[in-house]
């Protein structure tokens, strides 16, 4: 099976090398690997026994961030290399200087995952959340390194648990434990004869807190807000920014829209702006160039903005529901703004609790986020119901990292 699994790797890597030709994502993926054993050699300097905490992209750093904070704060002397299997993670994060190194993982194969240790030697290796490499896997349990999952949420559409997911289930055995978001995750790993396994939640809860009480203020926001209200559109797609749009053309009298694309290259900006053309439009690049007062859409054309937003959203349309699937509601949620956001959210706990609790709502097109919107617009007492919900279920499911790093580094599972 390993041959299967490897080859289907090697197979991976010759479609995104044809892809890289034409897809600027494909070739920062395969540039950004070019040589990396002899540059990770060259960056090691002073870097011993590292933790190596994976993530696959900026969503899965979100979680993991607050536990490397953690780390370094307990013991600033332990060295952390922070990894990323996707492009969009590692260029907007290679230069963090939260960890002490920061790369990319090479291509999950048998030779290049003995290189990948052999020359950085890790103390452990923490995965956030997801991504199974198997061979990485089976070589840190070859050489009894051990290795984690946190944040883990395990369906049972998973390949663990269909009859064909016993090469894969024989990977996981291997893990040193897991920490999950839920109850269900841990039933479903116990029904593999996994039992090394801790509920202690999520850590983006964590994240989304410390950035709360951090209580950072953003000028610009609140001269674009002024006495409107505002409405905040956080990593948006195409369908989420035409009903966005539709919905602006009936509350701009009292309203005004931020709108933070998922994806800022120049053609989903570019694309934003002309679908808005007939409002008053500034992007966040072109701040010093506009009245920001006197404008009604803000484009977000940059990252790193958006949880900060939240604190002056009145409310909140998180995108990718329409699509792949919905993004991260708990940086609104945090700030007590209730949510609104398409149909494909049952992948994510956090979009079912607050459903369940009411703090949140899943609409199926234009005219049923209208309908649900006005509802909410016209019902102050129903607003701030939402609004204590959400903020009480976030405060309510914080302390994961803690948790975990305890486990970890003092606990039973202690690593010195």
């Amino acid at each position: 099976m390993r041959f299967f699994y490897t080859s289907a790797i090697y197979l991976y890597y010759w479609v995104i090398s044809i892809a890289s030709l034409f897809n600027p994502k494909a070739k920062a993926w395969k540039e950004g690997r070019k040589g990396w054993a002899n540059r990770l050699k060259k960056q090691l300097k002073n870097i011993n026994n590292p933790v190596i905490i994976h993530c696959a992209s900026l969503g899965e750093y979100e979680q993991g961030r607050i536990l490397i904070e953690k780390i370094k704060k307990e013991d600033p002397t332990r060295a952390v290399v922070l990894t990323f299997f996707s492009p969009s993670g590692y260029e907007v994060r290679k230069n963090d200087p939260i960890a002490d190194l920061v790369t990319y993982i090479p291509l999950d194969t048998p030779k290049q995952m003995k290189l990948f240790l052999e020359i950085l030697s890790p103390k452990l290796v923490i995965f956030v959340k997801y991504e199974y490499w198997y061979n990485l896997m089976h070589q840190l349990a070859k050489r009894k390194i051990p290795f984690y999952y946190i944040s883990a949420i395990y369906r049972p559409e998973q390949p663990f648990f269909k009859w064909y997911g016993f090469w894969f289930v024989k990977h996981l055995r291997k893990c040193s434990h897991f920490f999950v978001q839920d109850q269900q995750s841990k039933q479903l790993l116990l029904s593999l004869n996994i039992s090394q396994i801790s509920v202690t939640g999520d850590t983006r809860f964590d994240r989304v807190y410390q950035i709360a009480e951090s209580g950072a203020l953003l000028p610009y926001i609140e001269q674009f807000k002024s006495t409107y209200r505002l409405m905040v559109g956080g990593s948006t797609w195409p369908q989420d920014e035409q009903i966005l749009y539709t919905w602006f053309k009936n509350y701009r009298d009292n309203y005004k829209l931020v709108i933070a694309p998922h994806e800022v290259n120049s053609e989903r900006i570019e694309a934003i702006a002309t679908l808005m053309n007939e409002f008053k439009v500034v992007r966040f690049t072109k701040l010093q160039e506009t009245d920001l007062e006197n404008a009604e859409v803000l484009i977000i054309d940059t990252i790193g903005q958006l949880n900060k937003i939240y604190r002056y959203a009145d409310f909140a349309f998180i995108g990718g529901a329409f699509g792949t699937g919905l993004h991260n509601i708990l940086e609104a949620a945090v700030f007590g703004v209730p949510l609104f956001f398409g149909p494909k959210y049952h992948k994510f706990k956090e979009a079912r609790d607050l459903i369940a609790l009411q703090g949140a709502t899943s609409i199926s097109d234009t005219e049923s986020f209208l309908e649900q919107f006005q509802f909410l617009d016209q019902d102050p007492e129903e607003y701030k119901k939402r609004n204590r919900i959400c903020s009480a279920y976030v405060t309510a499911s914080k302390g994961a990292a803690d948790q975990i790093y305890q486990s970890i580094f003092e606990g039973s599972e202690s690593v010195s």
